[in-house]
């Protein structure tokens, strides 16, 4: 009965995977808001919009969080500035514009293409284009010309040379 104790290690394993893959999705970290029942705005319509704006601004303190996923106070304090700014009638840019005028564009995720970040945004795009143009020509020199051999290598041995290599290699 081999066959049959191979088939069976291979469903075993097989189920094994499974369960693995499976336990992996099950577990999988999901992002969680934040944000607390106290902060909730009563009009569904002012909390959708700053649940949107919230999503493009960047926590102070997490980094690459946005302010609905950060338990940071500093988190806390701008999803309620936010919301006090919209129940106050600004529009949607009027409150990012107040939040950027208070913290700095830092807190945008996703920054404005001007003035100086213009440079951090065009920094990538040239510098891969600098090193493409450098390592091409590096390659382009090491290959030689047209794969050509240089004029050393082309040089005919003298007669002199010759008889004294002739001589080394009868010895």
């Amino acid at each position: 009965m081999p066959p049959l104790d191979r088939r069976s290690k291979r469903v075993k394993y097989l189920l094994t995977l499974f369960a693995l893959v499976l336990g992996l999705g099950l577990a999988a970290p999901t992002a969680t808001l934040a944000v607390e029942p106290d902060e909730i705005l009563a009009d569904p319509a002012l909390e959708e919009r700053a649940r949107e704006l919230s999503k493009d601004l960047r926590c102070l303190v997490c980094r690459n969080e946005n302010i609905d996923e950060s338990n940071a106070d500093l988190a806390r304090d701008l999803r309620i500035f936010l919301r006090e700014r919209l129940t106050a009638g600004d529009s949607d840019d009027e409150a990012i514009e107040a939040i950027v005028s208070r913290y700095g564009e830092y807190v945008l995720l996703n920054p404005k293409v001007t003035g100086s970040s213009l440079m951090l945004w065009l920094a990538g795009p040239v510098a891969l284009i600098c090193a493409l143009v450098i390592g091409f020509t590096y390659v382009r020199g090491r290959s030689g010309r047209d794969g050509k051999a240089t004029e050393t290598q082309q040089k005919p041995l003298s007669d002199e040379e010759q008889a004294r290599l002739d001589e080394i290699l009868k010895s």
